[in-house]
């Protein structure tokens, strides 16, 4: 059975993840559309600073965003200066942290579904005098309904996956910046297996669920793009 103390860490976890994934989501979609469109020459650039959480280990990027939010950093002053003091160990702070590591999950699938509709809808929208907004959310968004649930469920679960990221910038307060995976690795630190065996086997229940819910969704002939 979860103790208290393990039952507020679901709780936590699944709020930072939920808020993370609205976050990400209204960034990642301007991104994301701007990715599939453009043929600037910062595309690249751009896609690869995205991606950058994929291949960087996880402690790389929160030491350096600790460095930021800091009160010597950048971020820090800038914070400080407006009242908000710092964000290092603090859950808003814990908030960033997940929406920078979690974006490409939600960006990538996002940007191959949009760049899967193509021209010709937003073509045919213009034609009937829509203009770029009416067509974005009365074509395009329902085009690309498989990528929005693929980018929701990926960065929420990936969110909820998260370790080094949050140790390093949420840190191990209860209540506070303490989620799931940081709580598995103080049971297991303690030698308390079987609590952390209950914690571990919620995570691994839940995200094979999730998982296989997607993948037959994305099956189902209600998600099925409409042919071009």
């Amino acid at each position: 059975m979860l103790s208290s103390v393990d039952f507020d860490t679901l709780v936590l976890t699944f709020k930072v993840a939920g808020i993370a994934t609205l976050i990400m989501l209204l960034l990642g979609t301007p991104l994301a559309w701007w990715l599939a469109r453009t043929h600037s020459s910062w595309k690249g650039m751009v896609n690869a600073v995205v991606a950058l959480p994929l291949v960087l280990p996880p402690t790389v990027l929160g030491f350096y965003l600790l460095v930021l939010m800091g009160p010597s950093g950048v971020i820090g002053k800038f914070t400080s200066w407006l009242g908000l003091g710092t964000l290092p160990f603090t859950f808003s702070g814990l908030i960033i942290a997940s929406v920078l590591y979690s974006l490409p999950f939600v960006v990538q699938p996002l940007q191959t579904a949009f760049a899967m509709i193509g021209a010709q809808p937003l073509e045919a929208a213009a034609t009937l005098r829509a203009s770029p907004l009416d067509s974005f959310f009365s074509v395009v968004v329902p085009l690309a309904k498989p990528g929005f649930l693929t980018a929701a469920i990926l960065g929420f679960t990936h969110t909820i996956g998260e370790f080094g990221v949050v140790l390093m910038v949420g840190g191990n307060i209860p209540d506070k910046t303490r989620v799931v995976s940081v709580q598995i690795y103080n049971h297991v630190e303690a030698l308390e297996y079987s609590e952390a065996h209950v914690l571990a086997g919620c995570l691994l229940l839940f995200s094979f669920s999730v998982l296989l819910i997607l993948y037959s969704l994305q099956k189902s002939p209600a998600l099925a793009q409409p042919p071009k």
